[in-house]
C-alpha cells in the first residue's frame, strides 16, 4: 500500500462522484391516461387530496383525461399527478392530486 498511499482517497471520492452524478438527474415525468374505466358505472377516475378513498374527492376525470406523474412510483397503488389539456403537454397548472393506479395507463411515446 506504501505505494499509493492516496488510494482509499481517491476511491473515496471517485464513489462520492458516481453519487452525486446519479443524484443530480432528476425525474421529469410520465404522461399517463385514463384507462379501464367502467361506461355502465360511473365512468371516471377520482383525482383526490392525498393517495385513499378517505381523501376528498376534487374532481371527476373522465376517460381520455391525460396526467403527468410528479414520481417515477406510485405509492400503496396510488399516484400523484397534475392533470394536462394535451397529451405532449408538460404544464402542470392544471389540477393536481392523487389517482388510484388502476385505471391509469402510460403514453407511450
Amino acid at each position: 500500500m506504501a505505494a499509493f498511499p492516496n488510494l482509499p482517497s481517491l476511491a473515496v471520492a471517485l464513489a462520492l462522484s458516481f453519487a452525486a452524478s446519479g443524484a443530480a438527474l432528476a425525474y421529469s415525468g410520465e404522461i399517463y391516461v385514463t384507462c379501464g374505466l367502467n361506461p355502465q358505472g360511473d365512468n371516471f377516475l377520482a383525482l383526490r387530496r392525498c393517495g385513499s378513498t378517505s381523501c376528498a374527492m376534487t374532481h371527476k376525470l373522465g376517460p381520455g383525461t391525460y396526467m403527468l406523474s410528479f414520481e417515477p412510483y406510485g405509492t400503496n397503488g396510488w399516484r400523484q399527478v397534475s392533470i394536462l389539456n394535451r397529451p405532449n403537454e408538460q404544464d402542470i397548472a392544471g389540477p393536481t392530486g392523487w389517482v388510484f393506479e388502476r385505471y391509469i395507463c402510460q403514453v407511450r411515446p
